[in-house]
């Protein structure tokens, strides 16, 4: 039987590469694509795929708030989170808002296929990296990206959204988009928490 599947990213290149990748796969069935979380809740308005390869870092809605919105509204699809990063606070909220697997985004076919085909079953699977990531020490400092540090300079300073978008020369919503990895990454609840974690590690 046919795995009804559907990706949710928010970058062409990843939905057309992992396409190309696994249109020639007689068990899969492409049912399409969103390049965000407000178009997938309405494309499964209308449809449901079995399984959902989504993305964590979009503009708007994260994978992680999507994922959670998914299995509330749908809760037989399965869902597995796509990412770059293989950072253990990551993963474990992808988990935690009932993902039923973790696979990066420079995963092989093979490990593709065998992700969503666990994934069907109802069966869990995790990519060796996000393995690891949930192994390691949860005091562990987050690595960030040069942006990102950037970023968090920024916050530290005061600056809104805005401000910031305009001193780097960036859209606003890009800017959301890295304040909100940086929030997941040091599993912030607030800025507050966030400038005095990102001290406790050495970033400020």
């Amino acid at each position: 039987m046919k795995v009804r599947l559907f990706i949710v990213d928010d970058h062409y290149m990843v939905i057309e590469g992992i396409r190309s990748l696994l249109q020639q796969e007689e068990d899969i069935e492409w049912m399409g694509h969103a390049t965000n979380g407000e178009s997938c809740l309405a494309f499964l308005e209308k449809d449901e795929p079995d399984v959902i390869l989504m993305d964590i870092s979009m503009p708007g809605m994260s994978g992680i708030e999507l994922c959670k919105e998914v299995k509330k509204q749908h809760p037989g699809i399965r869902v597995l989170g796509l990412s770059t990063f293989d950072q253990r606070s990551f993963v474990e909220k992808m988990i935690e808002n009932g993902a039923n697997g973790y696979v990066l985004k420079n995963a092989g076919k093979d490990e593709l296929l065998k992700a969503i085909h666990a994934a069907k079953a109802f069966k869990s699977y995790l990519s060796f990296e996000a393995v690891k990531a949930l192994k390691s020490e949860s005091g562990e400092a987050p690595i960030l990206t040069r942006r990102e540090k950037e970023i968090l300079e920024q916050i530290a300073e005061g600056l809104t959204n805005q401000e910031i978008a305009e001193k780097l020369f960036i859209s606003v919503t890009t800017v959301d988009t890295h304040r909100k990895n940086l929030m997941l990454k040091f599993d912030a609840k607030n800025v507050a928490a966030l400038i005095h974690l990102a001290g406790k590690c050495g970033y400020l």
